[in-house]
């Protein structure tokens, strides 16, 4: 369930545990379990760290900690090697808690279709909160069959950003190289990659997959062919937003935003970024989907700042 509130004309939302019984509260009304818990809300960290900065005996904030965790305010974050020991990293399990009373429920219907939505797009790559994904990016150095370099990985900072609004940071560095995948093997995971089968090797592994796909026939594979209409489309302004299963591992996904060029990516990240509402419109939660777009400039400066679905 989720906590929402509005703060600079904005709704922000956090999960929220509810307890119908006041009494489980109990583990948290004790003044050094609930400073435990704020400075935890701010960043994990281990039982030492907690008692330096409480100049508490470690023993005392572990006994707490142990209280904390049984009543389930707090959770294993990792386990780290700290001086030949086993420490473990705490952080909240929840983000608010709440106390539920019996009676009327009134309907909130803002958090809200988008929300919902863009939740539903990003399952399993975002759960409870936190991005459990990695962002893939081309190479900026040449590299491939064709020596490439990739001019599109900067878009993903503007999908970082966006996403941040629906979750925090996990536990592992977010964003790989396409190349860095293949290196370490990393297959295995929910990835959301950036460029097309130029730019992007973990794109072009994955591309006879995709429900729209760019076409392998005739170098430089500057045509998208949608597996949905049968039409092509040569656009560099055009773009692809798919998602399908990972074929490298069960219960992972794979999302991709590329272009027939770079300013088609850019595309394909505009319109998510800032069209989620309409892209995502017809979405159910499909594990297979794809939608088409096409940059629009519409101020005539040179840029796209727009788009328009062409299926």
């Amino acid at each position: 369930m989720f906590i929402v509130k509005e703060k600079n004309g904005k709704k922000l939302a956090k999960e929220v545990e509810i307890f119908q019984e006041p009494s489980k509260l109990a583990g948290v009304l004790h003044p050094l379990r609930w400073k435990i818990l704020k400075l935890l809300s701010e960043k994990p960290m281990h039982a030492a760290e907690l008692a330096k900065l409480l100049k508490e005996q470690e023993q005392k904030i572990y006994y707490h900690i142990k209280q904390l965790e049984k009543h389930g305010f707090i959770k294993v974050l990792k386990k780290v090697f700290i001086r030949g020991t086993v420490a473990k990293i705490y952080v909240p399990s929840k983000r608010a808690f709440a106390v539920e009373l019996e009676g009327e429920e009134i309907p909130f219907e803002s958090f809200t279709k988008k929300e919902k939505k863009v939740y539903k797009f990003f399952s399993p790559h975002i759960r409870e909160g936190v991005f459990h994904s990695f962002i893939v990016v081309g190479s900026p150095d040449p590299h491939g069959p064709y020596q490439v370099r990739a001019r599109d990985g900067h878009y993903a900072i503007e999908l970082a950003l966006w996403l941040g609004q629906y979750a925090q940071l996990g536990e592992n560095f977010s964003v790989k190289l396409d190349i860095d995948v293949k290196a370490e093997k990393a297959w295995d995971n929910n990835l959301v990659l950036i460029g097309g089968v130029l730019t992007n090797l973990v794109t072009s592994e994955i591309n006879h997959l995709l429900p729209a796909k760019f076409s392998t026939s005739e170098f430089p594979f500057r045509k998208i062919v949608s597996e949905m209409s049968k039409r092509e489309y040569e656009d560099e302004k055009c773009g692809i937003i798919a998602k399908i299963p990972n074929p490298f591992a069960k219960d992972k996904s794979i999302i991709v935003l590329a272009g027939v060029r770079n300013i088609g990516t850019k595309a394909s990240v505009l319109a998510l970024t800032k069209h989620a509402s309409k892209i995502l419109e017809d979405y159910e939660g499909e594990d297979t989907w794809a939608r088409i777009v096409r940059g629009l400039d519409l101020d005539g400066d040179g840029k796209i700042d727009s788009v328009e679905i062409l299926e």
